[in-house]
């Protein structure tokens, strides 16, 4: 990783079923993994120093973010919040949870619910918007290993995962493979505007490893324009 002084190493996992969905079309992912996988998921998590998601998967799913399948460290919790959508009674706020939680928000964030999530313990973070008017991840990446946090797991959803890999941030991945076909659905990834197979990002040091029903899929980013 060329730029490893200036920003923590990213490590992008997720769940999807065997035709590529992480969601049916009317966002349901619960579970499309088995428990075995979900305690490989925790596992990453306690390997991790921050785990990170956007509002989206918060506000749909409300996640705890923890480490609670194996023994280990919950890290710290980072939620990628443009416009500070979290509701102060989400998980990742409440009964304390907000003293180890970063909300990454712009200048688009309201004062008065900044105000509410550091009343309640969380670190608000404002940051600079990329052109899509979304908080730019690679200054939200610059902030946090400013803050000592030196690897970040990024758990979804598909718009931050997306937004990773275009900004060219992520450096591994880790896939959870589903033995499950649904059709239409929500896709991992997005578009990543490539156009011609010679720029696609590849995997090196692939393994695949089974976990009950499913498969892992994990190995290193290369992207084509990186020596």
């Amino acid at each position: 990783m060329g730029e490893a002084s200036m920003r923590p190493s990213v490590t992008v996992s997720y769940a999807q079923t065997l035709d590529g969905r992480v969601a049916t079309t009317t966002g349901e992912s619960k579970w499309i993994s088995c428990p075995d996988s979900l305690r490989f998921a925790h596992e990453m998590r306690a390997s991790h120093d921050a785990v990170l998601v956007g509002a989206g998967t918060v506000c749909k799913d409300d996640p705890r973010l923890t480490v609670r399948h194996v023994p280990g460290t919950s890290p710290l919790r980072v939620v990628v919040d443009s416009t500070l959508r979290t509701p102060p009674g989400a998980a990742v706020l409440a009964d304390g949870a907000a003293r180890g939680t970063v909300l990454a928000v712009t200048d688009r964030a309201p004062e008065e619910r900044c105000e509410k999530a550091h009343s309640l313990g969380a670190t608000v973070m404002k940051l600079p918007s990329g052109l899509d008017g979304r908080v730019d991840l690679a200054a939200l990446l610059e902030e946090l290993v400013a803050s000592g946090i030196g690897s970040v797991m990024v758990e979804g959803g598909a718009t931050v995962i997306t937004g990773f890999f275009r900004a060219g941030l992520v450096d591994r991945i880790a896939v959870c493979v589903a033995p499950k076909i649904l059709g239409e659905g929500i896709e991992a990834i997005g578009d990543l505007g490539i156009r011609d197979l010679s720029r696609s990002l590849t995997l090196a040091d692939a393994a695949v490893e089974p976990y009950g029903v499913d498969l892992i899929l994990s190995g290193r980013i290369e992207y084509p324009d990186r020596g």
